[in-house]
């Protein structure tokens, strides 16, 4: 059996770059900062992997994030059933509001995570294996 570290698991649970393992895909204290909880370094500080493939490469991420938030409401409408005899449209709407915005910054990095751990392989720690030379994506100059 694979060693957890090297799992895709392990790259998706602590935000760690998919290819070595090693460097972050987000910056460190940004969790919980409103205007910086969707900030995301430009290449693994580690092995130089480049996060953004192409421009809108995270479209795809929305709709991982829209699963996220789909199993988040169906938890909570079945634990409210189990636990509440009688439960209205306004307590439904409340907790799912609570719930899914105080987990926002979760899901939104949870699902580009997972989207770039998709497209991108264990090769090794960091380490071991070649640094890629980042080129950042500029736009045409015409």
């Amino acid at each position: 059996m694979a060693n957890w570290k090297e799992s895709k698991f392990y790259s998706i649970l602590n935000f760690k770059c998919p290819r070595c393992h090693d460097g972050e895909l987000f910056p460190p204290n940004t969790l919980y900062s409103p205007k910086r909880f969707s900030d995301m370094y430009e290449s693994c500080p580690c092995c130089g992997l480049a996060y953004e493939k192409e421009p809108g490469f995270y479209y795809g991420a929305m709709y991982v994030s829209f699963g996220i938030s789909t199993a988040i409401f169906l938890f909570i409408f079945f634990v409210l059933n189990f636990f509440v005899k009688e439960f209205t449209l306004t307590m439904i709407m409340t907790m799912l509001l609570v719930v899914v915005i105080g987990l926002l910054p979760i899901t939104f990095r949870l699902s580009r995570a997972i989207w770039i751990n998709v497209f991108e392989d264990y090769e090794g720690p960091c380490n071991q294996i070649k640094k890629r030379e980042f080129k950042p994506n500029k736009p045409p100059q015409y």
